[in-house]
């Protein structure tokens, strides 16, 4: 049913709809988008544990998990506990693992990567890979968390087996952040630095492996400069070598093992 609303009476609805927001609302450290979405800020600690027994006694408000290995009812427990939980996959490569590895066909599986059972997959290949990421980031979804950190989106920078160019790659990620975004969820760009300027619009937050290593943690400030976290890692450096530019920076910074079990140790 429509009803008209006298212009006056209008204005002032409008008026006071703008001001019932609570005084400590500004305040909030990951406040959410315009479009609903949750907004991690620069400098929000975090754990990012993929391996053995979850330990979630860390107290830190952003977990980062395996979307696979862990049930709804872990997802819940963790929101209850007031942490926003990140839904880790693999997007740009292929695990034998996985319960929906035999959908892949043989035809998108390159190069391993590195990793045991993981091979590269033909990202040019939108036809097939579409509804498979989005069955995957349907599960994120439907398991209730917050955000995804799709891994491995940086093949053409690697020997895939596939002549993938920088073209295909973006591509590729805006594909993948716009299925995130059409669930309601955050998605993180994951390493691939050189083409940040272009996917700062299109990713809520950065991951990233090593950057202090490799010299290249200054290349991630257009997302602090954004207002989106950085949520970075370092594995052989020790923590004098790297926190104090990554505290610089503005980065969510930690040291790690490679297994990424529970231990870590924060900046």
């Amino acid at each position: 049913m429509n009803r008209r609303v006298p212009l006056l009476l209008a204005a002032l609805l409008l008026l006071l709809a703008g001001c019932t927001g609570s005084p400590g609302d500004d305040d909030d450290p990951d406040p959410p988008h315009a479009a609903g979405r949750w907004q991690p800020e620069p400098g929000v600690p975090w754990q990012w544990q993929l391996s053995g027994r979850l330990d979630t006694s860390v107290d830190v408000p952003v977990y980062d998990i395996d979307g696979f290995d862990h049930p709804a009812s872990t997802v819940t427990s963790l929101h209850e506990r007031g942490r926003k939980v990140i839904c880790y996959l693999s997007t740009g490569a292929w695990e034998d693992w996985r319960p929906d590895a035999g959908k892949f066909p043989r035809s998108v599986l390159g190069r391993g990567n590195g990793w045991d059972g993981e091979r590269w997959l033909d990202i040019r290949r939108t036809d097939v890979l579409e509804p498979l990421m989005a069955g995957r980031i349907d599960m994120c979804r439907d398991k209730g968390f917050d955000a995804v950190e799709p891994d491995n989106m940086d093949g053409y920078a690697n020997r895939t087996g596939f002549p993938l160019t920088a073209a295909d790659q973006l591509r590729y990620n805006r594909l993948v952040a716009r299925l995130a975004h059409e669930r309601g969820l955050a998605v993180g760009l994951k390493n691939d630095l050189d083409q940040i300027p272009q996917l700062l619009d299109d990713f809520d937050f950065a991951v990233n492996e090593q950057c202090a290593e490799y010299g290249e943690c200054a290349a991630l400030s257009p997302f602090v400069a954004a207002g989106k976290a950085v949520f970075h890692v370092e594995y052989e450096l020790p923590t004098r070598e790297f926190c104090p530019e990554a505290k610089r920076l503005g980065l969510s910074s930690m040291l790690k093992r490679y297994e990424l079990d529970a231990w870590r140790k924060p900046c």
